[in-house]
């Protein structure tokens, strides 16, 4: 169905969208080219919200070129009025004969109608070329619009005998340098940072991005119960952050508000932070990655509340020892029936320490 010419501008298009990584949030990263006669005759990405769409870049590159040429979009064309024109009424205006797409829109308003608006407009249309690629890219955001809350990515620290800190709290540094930069890239592509309590009281960090360029700084959530994040914390200067309680203590959440801090109340049945309606009040907010770095007690009630997605685990050539502090906080299991099973994706050498990336969902 697909040519190998096709497969190549189809990478190039997933390429130019990986441009806009860290700044197209809430809108999804997309990647186009255009190539008439076999040759690229324009192309764009997606840079941030509000601004134009990968496929009005690339048809003003290529001007009269367009016309009867191919256009290969990593993501399908939009069909409604947002903060820009629908980008298949431009692929129709331009007279492009041709359009080739990764994936379909999975934003209820679009949802197949831009392909069964070219198609209507008498343009070939063919989708799923390199759809994985395309889905892997933007997971956030269909994590959003299909399940109606962000994708969560847990990223943990530890020694190869699955230790994150000395019995004593001390954590820095475990892992390297290019891996500390490395989390920062994730960092930068997530829309939120999640953290805990008893993470900002022992550690006071910033939990912004600092070793890659970015244009945005991700939002940052404290999951803070009983409020009493200091106002002097780190974690409140230099971007928005959330804290989350579970006790609507008028005083408390002055004070927090008072030093920047935006404060919601949303408490479960036992008196803590409800974390599956924490992600869906982000996903209301258009939050499409959600990066957690916290310690074992809240990385344990994400997991055993079954809302953690992806694991990215480093692991450091160290040994720690067995009074040190581990992974996640979990109930013991008492049979090998209850252990619970997880895939992985990839395995990295990230300077000196292992990166493994572990799919949960």
């Amino acid at each position: 169905m697909f040519s190998a010419a096709d497969h190549e501008y189809m990478a190039q298009a997933l390429r130019l969208a990986e441009q806009g990584l860290f700044g197209t949030s809430p809108n999804p990263r997309v990647g186009c080219v255009i190539v008439r006669d076999g040759k690229v005759a324009g192309e764009g990405w997606h840079e941030r919200a509000g601004a134009p769409h990968a496929e009005a870049h690339a048809l003003r590159a290529a001007g009269s070129l367009a016309q009867e040429a191919t256009a290969y979009v990593t993501l399908e064309p939009c069909s409604h009025h947002g903060r820009t024109p629908p980008c298949a009424d431009a692929l129709i205006a331009a007279g492009v004969a041709r359009v080739v797409v990764a994936m379909r829109d999975p934003n209820p308003l679009v949802a197949g109608q831009g392909l069964a608006r070219m198609k209507a407009a008498g343009i070939q249309v063919e989708s799923g070329l390199l759809e994985s690629a395309a889905r892997e890219l933007n997971i956030g955001f269909v994590s959003r619009m299909t399940r109606q809350r962000p994708w969560v990515r847990l990223k943990t620290a530890s020694s190869l005998d699955g230790k994150t800190a000395l019995s004593n709290g001390v954590s820095f540094w475990i892992t390297g340098p290019a891996a500390r930069q490395d989390v920062h890239r994730l960092r930068a592509r997530a829309c939120a940072i999640l953290t805990g309590i008893g993470t900002v009281l022992a550690d006071d960090p910033r939990m912004d991005v600092r070793e890659v360029e970015t244009t945005r700084q991700p939002l940052r959530i404290v999951v803070d119960s009983q409020l009493r994040t200091p106002v002097t914390a780190k974690i409140l200067t230099g971007g928005k952050t959330l804290i989350v309680g579970s006790v609507a203590d008028k005083a408390k959440i002055s004070r927090l508000e008072g030093a920047g801090a935006e404060v919601i109340i949303l408490p479960d049945a036992t008196g803590q932070v409800d974390l599956a309606r924490l992600l869906i009040e982000l996903a209301e907010r258009e939050i499409n990655e959600v990066m957690v770095e916290a310690g074992c007690t809240l990385n344990g009630a994400l997991l055993n509340a079954g809302l953690i997605d992806e694991w990215v685990m480093y692991t450091a050539p160290v040994l720690l020892g067995d009074h040190a502090r581990g992974l996640f906080d979990v109930p013991e299991l008492t049979e090998m029936s209850q252990r619970r099973e997880v895939t992985i994706r990839d395995v990295t050498m990230v300077g000196q320490d292992i990166r493994i990336r572990v799919l949960l969902a």
